[in-house]
């Protein structure tokens, strides 16, 4: 009688330890993907072309019983672990309200973008912007850099705690914010300024 391969056995025990516990955690590589993607969409960076991902290597010569044990593996972990395939590490950022903060914010950045380049404002640790020196602004200008800066915040602070709850996590505010407060410096244009994790203020 034909034995079941090593890597089928792998798979059975695999799903029964699932059906154990499923853990819930923030897929940091996820919202890194979504947040670099709503970052450029407002500064205005074209978007990256994800890279197709290699298939699989074709399977070696084996056991003629190894394509059906592996379907049969596959079924097993479908009735055990039904719920493991709707909580697959992945963060999701289109909602009617995610939508409406995307557009205020890329329209908003074109008259901000004179003022990161001056270093009037510049990126906060926080994911947040603030003016680091009001002195590089006309004094005619002052009441609406300020008006901006405050309306992006407000967009801001509500993005994040937006797609926390698209995902269903509110939890996951925190991350999302730490993730963004690092993305927007990566993205930002070269002269731009940001602070660093003790929150001195540097020039990209």
């Amino acid at each position: 009688m034909k034995t079941l391969p090593v890597a089928v056995w792998m798979l059975v025990a695999l799903a029964l330890s699932a059906c154990v516990t499923v853990n819930i955690y923030f897929p940091a590589a996820a919202a890194e993907d979504a947040a670099r993607t709503i970052v450029r969409d407002v500064l205005g960076a074209p978007e990256e072309v994800p890279r197709q991902q290699p298939g699989d290597a074709a399977p070696g010569p084996g056991s003629r019983y190894d394509g059906a044990a592996i379907r049969w593996a596959g079924q097993v972990l479908e009735v055990l672990v039904p719920a493991a395939h709707a909580q697959q590490p992945d963060i999701s950022i289109r909602s009617p309200a995610i939508d409406a903060l995307r557009q205020s914010m890329r329209a908003r950045s074109a008259e901000l973008q004179p003022h990161y380049r001056s270093g009037a404002v510049g990126f906060t640790r926080e994911g947040t912007v603030a003016i680091r020196d009001l002195n590089a602004v006309p004094l005619r200008d002052r009441a609406t850099v300020q008006r901006l800066v405050a309306d992006e915040n407000n967009d801001r602070t509500a993005l994040y705690r937006e797609i926390a709850r698209a995902n269903g996590h509110p939890e996951w505010e925190r991350d999302i914010r730490d993730t963004f407060a690092r993305v927007w410096v990566e993205e930002a244009p070269s002269g731009y300024w940001y602070q660093d994790a003790g929150g001195a203020w540097q020039q990209k």
